[in-house]
């Protein structure tokens, strides 16, 4: 006897009370191949039981009321019956389902299963009742109403005390909210993987894209053929798509180079109403529901407006038979901690349709990238992907509500700011009295890829400048240092990522503390560098790759022309502010 209500019956074997049941331990060998609800395997319930009263009539015990009063759903089937019924339910198991205990008694367990239950789980339940062993999983249920639920399902036998089976023992525990905190967690970790990769090819295609791109351009103006300058149409046309998939893949994996701003959001669609009626075509109609007088949101205007069209062609899309688009404006109205959001205030922007929807598994999947459900040609699958980084990186949220044939909600969370702290920067107008000043500045340019760097040697060298080359931050300090005497640099052009210790912006600094009076242009076509937490770096500007001669042109106008301009009375970085 191990104690008064315990003893050992056989090998392993447990009796409990007054010896009417007994039980083979589970000595943690039950929950191998499920994921344990309770975080440990299982060592002291049993995996089977004995007993010698079957019937179920007498519901006087304190065991019965114990099975009642826990929140563990419980049920008995009689696999002796036909199709296995279940003969007993618990109120916690009728609690669970949403199902009463007259259609519940009767029933074979299947009706709990719907579309999504995974048919190899089914099986496994089914193999263990089969060859009368214990088996534990987790599988996909439905309640009463439709909604669909992760149960942690225990089945094991009960015997009789002649070694007949009298009936299976399920327990079942909700474990909805664990297994979606574990979806949403392995969902990041991919999401950050695909945006680590997306970044670190960035910079090496928009080198690609610069070569390829700049090379047409200066080609163009030396042919005189038709049909050679269609040709150079077409792959100009092809390297600017490139261009676009890549600014896109750098929004999802919030690298993109933000300006956020203090703006109203109705406003801004006020603004663009003539562009979003195009966008939508003549099919769709369109609702505004604006709110006057919206608190100001903290955000990149140009990229907002980008991120609204996406979400308007997808409801385009969703609707080839004409449907409506209502976009509205207004405060969030819930706690934002509800919603995964710091304590703050926020503003939405929200768009609807009518359109098809989407069923639960394209909505878990709508905005990772290249998911789509376009017919080939018809989209990217970046869309939704962009407007989720870009949100994120705006320190906001994205929420996507749809169902199918009930159309889709999606809604863009963004912070309210200070108008006084986050007003537009003001923008250089170089005056036409400086252009003749800067026709034969000094441009230092650095550049890490030889074809990147012979482009930039050609098309500033084409508007007049003298140019001097390095190929690398260390080369470049040493050219400049060593010019300072013999030949000023007036303005120094460089690569943000090179390889070695010294990158862009440690070059620059280098630079303006030797001589705070040199103009800094970056170049970039991956901005990990720009995003990353720090001080501001006040005086830099950057033009981001694949760049067009009369684009590289102006901005090195621009900065020549700041460049006149005392230190301290240098405009404020364009760079903006560094987002997480």
């Amino acid at each position: 006897m191990t104690d008064d209500n315990k003893r050992i019956d056989g090998p392993g074997r447990q009796i409990q009370g007054d010896g009417q049941a007994s039980g083979l331990p589970a000595e943690g060998q039950v929950d191998v191949g499920a994921l344990e609800p309770l975080e440990r395997s299982g060592q002291h319930h049993w995996k089977e039981a004995t007993i010698t009263d079957p019937d179920l009539g007498s519901r006087s015990n304190v065991f019965f009321a114990a099975v009642e009063m826990t929140r563990m759903p419980m049920i008995l089937t009689d696999p002796n019956q036909p199709d296995d019924p279940i003969v007993f339910a618990n109120g916690a198991f009728l609690d669970l389902t949403g199902y009463s205990e007259a259609e519940v008694l009767g029933r074979n367990c299947r009706f709990l299963q719907g579309a999504q239950t995974d048919p190899e789980t089914v099986a496994e339940l089914r193999d263990g009742i089969r060859e009368h062993r214990a088996v534990s999983v987790e599988i996909l249920n439905y309640k009463r109403d439709g909604t669909p639920f992760w149960n942690a399902v225990f089945v094991g036998p009960v015997y009789g005390d002649k070694g007949e089976l009298l009936y299976f023992f399920a327990s079942q525990l909700d474990v909805t909210r664990r297994r979606n905190s574990e979806q949403n967690f392995r969902q990041a970790q991919k999401m950050e993987a695909i945006g680590q990769l997306t970044a670190g090819l960035a910079h090496d295609f928009n080198n690609l894209l610069q070569v390829v791109s700049g090379n047409l351009e200066m080609l163009r103006g030396r042919v005189n053929d038709t049909r050679a300058e269609r040709y150079l149409d077409n792959a100009a046309a092809a390297a600017d798509r490139g261009a676009r998939l890549t600014r896109q893949l750098l929004a999802f994996a919030r690298k993109t180079r933000l300006d956020p701003q203090t703006i109203d959001l109705s406003v801004l669609v006020n603004g663009i109403e003539e562009m979003i009626e195009t966008t939508l075509g003549g099919k769709i109609d369109l609702h505004f529901s604006l709110r006057r007088r919206l608190p100001k949101a903290v955000a990149d205007p140009t990229h907002l407006e980008m991120a609204l069209l996406n979400v308007l062609i997808n409801a385009r899309d969703a609707m080839p038979d004409g449907g409506l688009v209502t976009i509205s404006t207004g405060s969030l109205a819930t706690d934002p901690a509800a919603r995964g959001l710091p304590p703050g205030e926020y503003v939405v922007l929200c768009v609807e349709d009518d359109g098809q929807g989407m069923p639960p598994h394209v909505l878990e999947r709508a905005a990772e990238p290249f998911f789509t459900t376009k017919s080939a040609g018809k989209g990217t699958g970046l869309g939704l992907a962009m407007v989720s980084g870009f949100v994120q990186q705006s320190k906001g949220k994205l929420e996507i509500e749809s169902e199918l044939g009930r159309g889709t909600i999606v809604r863009m969370i963004f912070p309210v700011g200070q108008s006084e702290a986050l007003a537009p920067e003001p923008r250089f107008v170089p005056q036409a009295a400086r252009v003749s000043s800067e026709s034969a500045a000094h441009i230092l340019v650095v550049e890490d890829t030889p074809e990147v760097l012979e482009l930039a040697l050609e098309i500033l060298s084409g508007l007049g400048y003298r140019v001097s080359t390095a190929t690398n931050g260390e080369d470049g300090l040493k050219v400049f240092q060593r010019m300072m005497n013999e030949a000023p640099v007036d303005l120094l052009f460089t690569d943000l990522v090179m390889p070695g210790g010294i990158n862009g912006i440690v070059l620059a600094e280098e630079v303006l503390k030797l001589a705070p009076e040199t103009a800094v242009l970056l170049t970039t076509g991956y901005n990990e560098e720009l995003t990353v937490n720090g001080p501001p770096r006040p005086g830099l500007d950057v033009i981001g790759k694949p760049y067009r001669r009369t684009e590289l042109g102006d901005r090195v106008r621009q900065a020549l022309g700041r460049r006149s301009t005392a230190p301290d009375e240098r405009s404020p970085s364009e760079i903006g502010p560094a987002e997480a």
